[in-house]
């Protein structure tokens, strides 16, 4: 049979992970700058959610449990990211994060979990939007690594695929649930934490197409 190396000479050379960089394009002082500040905010907003926890009553104490360890698992990977670590050279030799990714794909489910928690909805549709935020992130991280553009935008679109059920559950599913609920301030609140994770993430696929996708920001 045809070995690796032979099948690897058989492949157009844009679907071949480049050689080694002699040079790379890494985050610069503006981006330094803004991981230390986000690690700073998520390393202190953890310390918070945890002296709240401790002092919460049974109902309440989930919530902060959830926010603790969405900002811990956040710090870490602002100081992995801070510290030269959680990153490799992806084609056009640029700084890629992988940290990020690992990091989203364990706080954007709990995020979930959070705001599903304050609307009173069942575990089941809780985990089934779950999934798909995490199928939604594995998509992105694949896309970002491909070295194949048709392989790459294929990634993308499945990632879409996977983000308009989530926006869809947050936004009407989710809401339609916490109204039943009939308590003013539950209905309030979760407007209010819903309305704003939908806007944040909506960023998320553009920011995407012009870093991962086109290349075009910095990194």
């Amino acid at each position: 049979p045809p070995s690796s190396t032979s099948r690897r000479d058989r492949m157009p050379d844009s679907a071949v992970a480049p050689s080694a960089c002699t040079t790379i394009e890494e985050v610069g002082s503006t981006g330094v700058g803004a991981l230390t500040l986000g690690f700073l905010a998520l390393a202190v907003t953890t310390v918070v959610m945890v002296a709240k926890a401790a002092n919460a009553d049974a109902e309440r104490r989930k919530y902060y449990f959830c926010n603790t360890f969405i900002a811990g698992v956040a710090t870490f990977a602002y100081f992995a990211m801070l510290s030269g670590q959680g990153w490799t050279a992806i084609a056009g030799c640029r700084q890629f994060f992988y940290a990020r990714y690992i990091d989203w794909a364990i706080t954007t489910p709990l995020l979930i979990l959070d705001l599903g928690l304050v609307a009173g909805q069942d575990f089941v549709t809780i985990a089934a939007v779950c999934g798909a935020d995490v199928l939604m992130i594995v998509a992105g991280y694949m896309g970002a690594v491909s070295v194949v553009t048709t392989v790459k935008w294929f990634w993308f679109l499945f990632g879409m695929a996977m983000f308009l059920p989530v926006v869809y559950s947050l936004a009407r599913t989710f809401r339609e649930t916490v109204i039943t609920r009939k308590d003013p301030e539950m209905i309030e609140l979760y407007g209010k934490i819903a309305w704003l994770t939908i806007i944040m993430w909506c960023f998320y696929p553009m920011v995407w197409l012009f870093s991962e996708g086109f290349a075009s920001f910095s990194v």
